[in-house]
């Protein structure tokens, strides 16, 4: 004869308390290959603070700690998922060795990266690069050869800095005028000062 009353297996939650993190850890393995999203979210849930503050005191820097919440906590579902958890009353011990795991690894790739900024920095450094070598004489030269408008604009645009819109309707003119003038004056300028012309 069976007993009318549900059977409980040790960890599991009863009617009146919240499952445990093991009964968490077991359905999610239990469930693969799908996904048991309620149970995942619910120990993401529990263990992101404690994570979080693990991260907080052994790397020192908020956005490190967020980073190695997020990446511990899709390390320990993925292991769950896969069932490479053989005892779920060990989670919490599960889940920090992989806290101290990742911590490891993000000193090391930090001192590597170190080691070789310090050997290789230098090398690094971009080179400035050359000055131009501008003839300003030439420059104001050629610049009163242009034409009226099209030194008025290039003036008014680069040694004014105005942007297209107002100097459109400071000389009653469209944008796309501006524009067009803008560029064949920059062209004749350009061909002026490099001696194309």
């Amino acid at each position: 004869m069976q007993s009318s009353a549900t059977e409980t297996r040790p960890g599991d939650a009863t009617p009146d308390s919240q499952p445990s993190d093991a009964a968490l850890a077991q359905r999610v393995g239990e469930a693969a290959p799908e996904n048991d999203t309620g149970a995942e979210s619910e120990l993401c849930r529990r263990f992101a603070p404690r994570v979080r503050l693990y991260g907080l005191r052994h790397l020192r820097d908020e956005a490190a700690a967020e980073d190695l919440m997020q990446q511990v906590l899709l390390t320990m579902i993925g292991h769950l998922r896969a069932g490479k958890l053989r005892e779920p009353d060990r989670l919490a011990s599960f889940v920090f060795g992989i806290c101290r795991m990742t911590v490891l690894d993000l000193r090391r790739g930090q001192a590597r990266r170190d080691r070789l900024l310090d050997a290789y920095g230098d090398l690094l450094i971009p080179a400035e690069p050359p000055a131009p070598n501008l003839d300003r004489a030439r420059l104001a030269l050629c610049l009163e050869r242009l034409a009226e408008r099209e030194r008025t604009v290039l003036l008014m645009t680069f040694y004014e800095d105005m942007p297209t819109a107002e100097l459109a309707r400071e000389l009653d003119l469209s944008q796309a005028n501006v524009r067009v003038i803008r560029h064949r004056g920059l062209e004749r300028l350009r061909n002026c000062v490099t001696g194309e012309t």
